[in-house]
């Protein structure tokens, strides 16, 4: 613990800030199972929840809570699971 008032202010602010980024990434992962629950029942309202879960990636990647290429990667992967989907009529 530590002891210096310095220490204890950052030590709050770290608190804070852990607290936001949790429920952030909390809210990306929602938003991206959401998707792949639309592609998976072959939604007509897929694209739309493409549009959102890349918009909610990028802005995570903007903020700085995910690296801008893991954001790419994983916009890339969910276009992929819904252009196979448009592809693969069942």
């Amino acid at each position: 613990m530590e002891r210096r008032k310095a220490g204890l202010k950052s030590a709050r602010k770290e608190e804070k800030q852990r607290a936001l980024n949790k429920s952030h990434h909390t809210a990306l992962r929602v938003v991206i199972k959401k998707y792949k629950k639309l592609v998976a029942a072959n939604d007509s309202r897929a694209k739309e929840g493409l549009t959102l879960a890349c918009s909610s990636l990028d802005k995570a990647a903007t903020k700085g809570l995910i690296p801008r290429n893991r954001a790419a990667r994983k916009k890339s992967r969910l276009a992929k699971l819904l252009s196979k989907v448009i592809v693969e009529p069942t």
